[in-house]
């Protein structure tokens, strides 16, 4: 059976300044993406006064955000593959800062609905972009701290909406907090523009030079859809995503309901989890070095971050030491960031990195476009403790997921991968 070969290694190292721009850069723009999966979540309050929404119709609207970030980050990579990851990134960023504006100027729920189709249009193309520049432009020794510092950066993000949205709506208002974040999408677009050399990459798409037919081309750029180790990993992304967002959503309050959290504790809970998420990726970075130990880091992360989730489940525990397990949970699940970003890599054919990274990173909207509709059922019931033995499960899936990434990548007649 024929294999496919993964891109050799730079034969020699780049040059560290040269490999840190493109690290840096990729990791700024990153920001942005998850920056703008939480521009709306921290102003649900406003929004649900200003338009006379539920919840569940303000909610609705991640849900068409996620969708369409996941339909379109798999698109996206065929043009990043084709066009080169620059002008895709630019049409990303730009389309991030019109919908913030798009929201700001917002006179009704169905032009808040419009504006988060653009927006999860403009999420889409980050993953495919970030990826094909890190894995062909930074040299192999420094991947796993590329993917630490992505990893920060996208938790960075995360935390950034929250603390700049809520002090610019109480001081002024939501309209105006929206306003400003637009303009921090368009200055990174314009540091994009400005470094327009460190996102540059030549397109790599090769037609099969054996078939003459665009139709046996077609053929071509879509074989790696029958690779196992692609669908493998979109599976392992969804849970992945799945479990985040009962992280990010509702485990702070069904933690807070079992053990009688204070309401300021609870609020604390996720901005810990990802502080010390950022916090367990660097360290992540420092463990990425041998193919072979990648799932392995990965399966006792998750292990021992299963292990908590069921600790907050269904242990007596003082209100005070709930943050301290989301920390640590958040640093263990941390850890295992950049090998699972290096596990992914090794499933990735050449010549259809952005191809393949959009499909897979879809999973990540999926899961969390879907899992919440399960988890917030439980949480209308008061399952609380079920929301905790869901997160374990999702965890636990994790670990299989990895191993089962690392077999497909590795297995005869499968992917040819450089050790």
């Amino acid at each position: 059976m024929s294999t496919v070969a993964l891109p050799t290694p730079t034969p020699t190292p780049t040059p560290w300044r040269s490999d840190a721009a493109v690290i840096g850069l990729v990791g700024v723009a990153h920001s942005i993406s998850h920056f703008s999966q939480l521009l709306l979540a921290p102003l649900f309050p406003w929004l649900k006064v200003e338009f006379g929404v539920s919840y569940s119709q303000l909610g609705f609207l991640l849900t068409l955000f996620f969708v369409t970030s996941c339909i379109v980050q798999a698109a996206s990579g065929f043009l990043v593959d084709r066009h080169g990851p620059r002008p895709v990134l630019l049409l990303g960023l730009a389309l991030l800062g019109v919908a913030a504006l798009g929201y700001a100027a917002s006179t009704s729920y169905a032009m808040l609905a419009g504006f988060s189709v653009l927006a999860g249009m403009g999420n889409g193309v980050f993953h495919p972009v970030d990826y094909t520049l890190l894995n062909r432009k930074v040299h192999k020794s420094r991947l796993g701290h590329a993917y630490s510092v992505h990893g920060v950066t996208g938790s960075l993000g995360w935390a950034l909406a929250p603390a700049m949205l809520v002090p610019i709506t109480l001081v002024s208002n939501w309209r105006v907090a929206l306003v400003c974040a637009a303009v921090l999408a368009f200055s990174v677009l314009a540091l994009v523009l400005w470094r327009k050399d460190v996102f540059e990459l030549k397109a790599d798409v090769q037609p099969n030079p054996a078939a003459g037919s665009v139709g046996a081309v077609a053929e071509s750029s879509l074989a790696f859809l029958k690779l196992p180790a692609v669908w493998t990993c979109f599976a392992f992304f969804f849970f992945y995503a799945g479990a985040l967002s009962v992280v990010q959503s509702f485990a702070p309050q069904a933690a807070g309901k079992l053990h009688a959290v204070p309401p300021q504790w609870v609020a604390i809970c996720l901005t810990v989890y990802m502080v010390c998420s950022a916090a367990g990726m660097v360290l992540g970075g420092f463990l990425v070095g041998r193919v072979q130990a990648s799932e392995r880091i990965v399966g006792i992360a998750f292990g021992v971050a299963a292990s908590l989730a069921l600790v907050l489940g269904f242990a007596s525990l003082h209100a005070a030491a709930v943050p301290v397990l989301f920390g640590l949970m958040g640093f263990v699940t941390g850890i295992a960031g950049p090998s699972r970003d290096w596990l992914v890599k090794q499933a990735t054919p050449a010549h259809a990195s952005g191809r393949v990274y959009g499909v897979v990173y879809g999973g990540l909207d999926t899961g969390q476009a879907l899992v919440p509709l399960l988890i917030g059922a439980l949480m209308d019931a008061g399952a609380y403790r079920s929301v905790w033995v869901a997160l374990a499960v999702l965890q636990g899936v994790l670990i299989l997921s990895a191993f089962r990434v690392n077999n497909a990548s590795v297995a005869r007649g499968g992917l040819a991968v450089s050790r």
